[in-house]
């Protein structure tokens, strides 16, 4: 079952932002505007992480913050904040009012996503899966290894991540900017043609002989993890 999770943001088009990528990484998506309402909402049923603004009308995200802290079954709820406020005080502030963590705006969504991905692996480790495998190769997060068929891959830093990357998403397809961002990082620039020597690189040591090619190049558009490749093998 994928990790559900709430967004508390009067803001529609970051809300709407927000749902698209974070939806692409498989989360399933809840939001809601005012923050009275999304503590109604919580009373319900609680979701599995929260982010949540600051500001909102209704209920402020601190005093909200404040009565998830006070519940039993909300105590240990993830929360990541979000707020235009970049104070070291009012940072201090947001994390003491019980936030897990927190977010000055504007912020790079992949940063937001590679925190949302650690809450939920520390909050609940049984979620984010330890070996991804598809089709004869698997990827040990743990041990940081790879192997197909049994043979030990040899990968660098990077074809380790764009492995990885790709794996967590089987059969999406994602522009070489996309990979940039979700590889490298929006705040580094690299060429673009950089992706495709790592990608080459990846495919020399993920395949020999006659084994299959498990990335596929879509022509205008980028690289994905071919998802029949699992279903073939």
């Amino acid at each position: 079952m994928n990790a559900r999770i709430l967004i508390v943001e009067d803001e529609e088009p970051l809300t709407m932002l927000l749902r698209y990528n974070l939806e692409a990484e498989g989360y399933e998506v809840d939001s809601v505007a005012r923050g009275d309402e999304a503590d109604t909402r919580l009373k319900e049923k609680a979701p599995d992480l929260v982010v949540l603004d600051w500001m909102l009308p209704g209920l402020s995200g601190i005093e909200l913050c404040r009565r998830l802290r006070a519940r039993p079954e909300t105590k240990g709820l993830p929360i990541i904040m979000l707020t235009a406020r970049g104070e070291e005080s009012e940072k201090v502030r947001g994390l003491a009012t019980g936030a897990d963590d927190y977010i000055v705006k504007p912020f790079s969504v992949p940063e937001l996503i590679a925190r949302v991905r650690a809450l939920l692996r520390r909050a609940n480790p049984e979620r984010v899966a330890s070996v991804l495998a598809i089709g004869d190769i698997e990827l040990d997060r743990d041990k940081k290894r790879v192997t197909r068929s049994g043979r030990a891959v040899d990968l660098g830093p990077t074809e380790y991540r764009l492995l990885e990357f790709l794996m967590e998403r089987p059969g999406r397809v994602f522009s070489r900017e996309q990979l940039l961002d979700g590889v490298w990082g929006s705040d580094i620039y690299i060429d673009e043609r950089t992706v495709d020597v790592h990608i080459g690189r990846l495919r020399k040591a993920i395949s020999r002989g006659h084994e299959a090619d498990p990335i596929r190049t879509v022509r205008g558009a980028g690289y994905s993890l071919d998802d029949r490749f699992g279903r073939a093998n």
